[in-house]
């Protein structure tokens, strides 16, 4: 099948973007790190099951979300715990708590496993939101490929207190074959944001790549000259305005 195929708008877009939403597509339907694409992409689908979902509206409408009991609407493929981590990030991040995460992983759930469905679940969101503003229908997801997982974990990777709940990679601590997850950043430490997927680093590669399509690379970030068809100060205004929207922690 040939993914997003946007030929027939009449409204161009850039074949860097078309690309850059093909090569996620098929990031997401392949073996990762610790799941298998049969598991990716159910975590996709139940990304986009959770703007639905019922259980899921009560909790973010109620005081807490973890006053609110409930079964999430899912498809049944992936195990009741992973439901549950795709569902609250995907619709209520902003409130997740520690004690949540320490819960998860006596579910069963490993770190490397959870930092991978947040992966793949940020990746379906950054591209679904393209087309919710685009006017544009979601694309249908992509088949899962058949493989099993590397289950390679990086050496360096440790939880760092005030940080990241789940362990990290930083530039003094990741090897050679990751340096290049933090390249074209300053010196000094490296943003958090781009930290907190690196216990899995196929997945901050990914996100890398469909962020310098959708907004800009970690080196056109630090230039106040902007590559795009409006100027860096209205990029950040949107960028700010969406952030604020989404109650992102930053």
């Amino acid at each position: 099948m040939d993914y997003f195929d946007y030929s027939k708008r009449a409204d161009p877009i850039r074949d860097d973007l078309v690309a850059a939403h093909r090569r996620t597509w098929e990031h997401i339907g392949v073996a990762g790190t610790w799941l298998n694409g049969v598991e990716r992409v159910a975590i996709a689908d139940e990304t986009r099951r959770a703007r639905g979902c019922a259980l899921c509206a009560e909790r973010k409408a109620a005081l807490s979300p973890f006053a609110v009991a409930g079964e999430h609407d899912h498809a049944g493929v992936l195990a009741g715990p992973l439901v549950d981590v795709v569902h609250r990030v995907t619709t209520d991040a902003g409130r997740l708590t520690e004690s949540w995460y320490k819960s998860v992983l006596s579910s069963g759930i490993s770190a490397e496993s959870y930092v991978e469905a947040v992966g793949v679940a940020v990746l379906v969101i950054s591209v679904d939101a393209f087309h919710d503003a685009m006017g544009i229908p979601f694309e249908p997801l992509p088949e899962p490929k058949p493989g099993e997982p590397t289950r390679q974990r990086p050496a360096g990777a440790r939880v760092e207190e005030g940080v990241a709940w789940v362990p990290v990679l930083g530039p003094s601590t990741c090897g050679p074959e990751d340096a290049d997850l933090f390249a074209g950043l300053p010196p000094g430490p490296a943003p958090n944001v781009i930290r907190a997927l690196s216990l899995v680093p196929s997945e901050v590669r990914a996100w890398h790549d469909l962020a310098a399509a959708q907004y800009l690379s970690a080196r056109q970030m630090q230039d106040p000259v902007s590559p795009r068809a409006i100027d860096r100060a209205q990029i950040e205004l949107l960028a700010g305005r969406v952030s604020a929207l989404n109650e992102c922690f930053y």
